[in-house]
């Protein structure tokens, strides 16, 4: 499942490698102003360790890893202690930070534009959804729409759904059977192994 995600996770990183400077400003309007950024990073040639910094400061403050674990982990979120539903947020966040840098590594390409669709925003709105349309040269367009919540910093991306396929609900199957067979200690044992094999 991780590596079929690996490819699409590319195109997500690219919408929101923005500063956070754009905190404020509406959500379509993030994305599309960030595109520009996203390609020049990609166009420069960062070797693996510029693209982890990349993705660090610039795209994961704009995702509340929160809200995308207690969704991932399900119903065994309230059976989690505080520490335990910390240790799942981290190791979960670490998961999703390595294969973001091995998709921009591996799959983004110079030749990716985006469509974004314009986003009828409400004064009132506080969870929307941002509809994109990547297209590439050498495939198809790929259907990517970004459901994000209004916070105080900001607006935070909670999901990620590509061609219909939500990003966060898709690793519940496989959360609830780890634990299911080893508990949650067990699950976020499974994530730090996962890991620590991505950054070796």
């Amino acid at each position: 499942m991780i590596k079929r995600l690996s490819a699409v996770l590319s195109v997500l990183t690219l919408m929101f490698l923005g500063t956070m400077a754009h905190a404020q400003t509406a959500p379509d309007a993030l994305v599309k102003t960030t595109v520009d950024e996203v390609l020049g990073v990609i166009k420069s040639g960062k070797d693996r360790r510029a693209l982890s910094e990349v993705v660090e400061t610039k795209v994961l403050p704009h995702f509340d890893f929160r809200a995308m674990t207690r969704t991932a982990v399900g119903k065994h979120w309230r059976e989690a202690s505080p520490t335990q539903q910390k240790s799942l947020e981290n190791a979960f966040r670490g998961l999703l930070v390595t294969t973001y840098t091995q998709a921009l590594s591996q799959a983004a390409t110079p030749e990716q534009m985006v469509e974004v669709r314009p986003l009828a925003l409400k004064p009132a709105d506080d969870d929307v959804t941002v509809k994109t349309l990547v297209k590439d040269t050498a495939r198809k367009p790929l259907a990517i729409d970004y459901r994000l919540a209004k916070a105080a910093n900001g607006w935070k991306v909670y999901d990620v759904v590509v061609e219909s396929l939500s990003l966060v609900t898709n690793y519940r199957s496989s959360f609830n059977t780890e634990i299911g067979k080893s508990g949650i200690d067990g699950l976020i044992k499974a994530l730090e192994a996962k890991n620590k094999q991505n950054a070796g």
